[in-house]
């Protein structure tokens, strides 16, 4: 069962008159009159991607309610760019995609960073588009708007080795959930080997959580190709080595690591594959190159469905993406809302109890109902979608 599965409530194309380009934005459903979902840009973006992309950020939302928690998880939505992020026109576009969205992200969609976009860039961008925040339809929702503002400059104000704790909390999330299936599988974290497609925000965050859990990350891809070094690699000298878009200066690569074609990691000898980089990375053809015994989707939909149904057949267990990387969504409204602090120790231990118990839970669900984990996640938003309609309403 997918949830939900009427149409979207608002579907919208815009087309910028600058370049020709077109921008999207999905609603998949408001709670209590506000969705939240993240703005991608890339090269090839499409509507149906975008609303794929926003029907499972209402499953990521629904996910994460907990009734004795402040945060109340919004509908879902999502927005998308067609344009190379590296394209010199990207910066005015985006801003133009803002005004143009102004409406309704003043009033029901609140918007951050997703592929392609760092969360500065669109803060500055909405600023220039005469925004006061990407998020500020959310701020009547609030109780104390002004203290929960500041909670969560303060919290995006935290470094960590310095790396910004907004990009480390859904690398943490990551993790947790290979580990949370590696203890359920009784796999010793050391001697796991690790593959990770895409080396920036997420991919990155993911590495380092892993590495210092334990497991030895054999390969990483960027988009200059594949890393690969059997015996491991140094992540934190890669990590330091990144570029803006995650690429590594191959200057820092060791004597004994490997460069590849672009696509080696898929067949990297691995115990464990993190798709953290784009959509639609694994089809129906180069499933068959894959060895791992874990998939766990870092990115928004980088299986496709097809392919998941090969590799459920073969054994290799796919953890879906609407658990697996919703750990920062989640993570901007518990410190909104105040459920946590500005806290790097705080939330990291809360995204891991969060994260753990979902995996749990979605595991402990498909062995009983004999299914994919996918089908379990939404099996278990299913059964919590008529809970939150009755307490907030869908349209409200």
């Amino acid at each position: 069962m997918t949830a939900p599965s009427t149409a979207p409530l608002i579907t919208l194309t815009w087309t910028d008159h600058v370049t020709g380009r077109p921008g999207f934005l999905v609603v998949d459903r408001l709670v209590r009159g506000v969705s939240s979902g993240g703005l991608r840009m890339r090269e090839g973006c499409t509507l149906d991607e975008v609303a794929g992309l926003a029907r499972g950020m209402t499953m990521k939302e629904a996910l994460h309610y907990n009734p004795e928690g402040r945060y109340i998880p919004l509908g879902g939505a999502k927005g998308g760019i067609d344009c190379d992020p590296q394209d010199p026109a990207a910066y005015g576009l985006l801003v133009r995609y803002l005004r143009a969205m102004r409406p309704y992200i003043e009033n029901f969609w609140t918007t951050g960073e997703d592929l392609g976009l760092s969360q500065d860039l669109v803060d500055r961008a909405a600023t220039e588009a005469g925004l006061v925040s990407s998020i500020q339809a959310v701020y009547p929702l609030l109780d104390d708007e002004k203290s929960a503002r500041s909670r969560l400059a303060d919290a995006f104000a935290v470094e960590v080795d310095g790396i910004g704790l907004d990009e480390l909390v859904g690398g943490c999330g990551v993790a947790e959930s290979v580990l949370a299936a590696l203890d359920r599988a009784g796999v010793s974290h050391p001697g796991t080997r690790v593959a990770v497609q895409g080396l920036g925000t997420m991919g990155g965050a993911t590495a380092r959580f892993l590495a210092r859990a334990g497991l030895t990350v054999v390969a990483v891809a960027d988009i200059k190709g594949t890393i690969e070094n059997r015996d491991g690699l140094d992540v934190d000298a890669l990590l330091a080595a990144r570029d803006a878009y995650g690429t590594v200066d191959r200057a820092a690569l060791r004597p004994a690591d490997r460069e590849l074609p672009a696509d080696a990691w898929l067949s990297a000898d691995a115990d464990v594959l993190v798709p953290a980089a784009v959509s639609y990375a694994i089809d129906t053809t180069n499933q068959a190159r894959i060895t791992a015994r874990w998939i766990v989707e870092a990115a928004n939909m980088p299986v496709l469905a097809e392919a998941e149904d090969l590799l459920a057949a073969r054994g290799v267990l796919v953890l879906p993406d609407v658990v697996v990387n919703s750990g920062t969504n989640a993570w901007w409204w518990w410190t909104l809302f105040g459920d946590i602090g500005a806290d790097a120790d705080e939330a990291f231990a809360h995204t891991r109890r969060s994260m753990r118990g979902l995996i749990d839970r979605m595991l402990a669900r498909a062995e009983a109902d004999g299914t994919t984990p996918r089908a379990a996640a939404h099996a278990i938003v299913a059964d919590r979608l008529p809970v939150i309609a009755e307490r907030f309403g869908w349209y409200r």
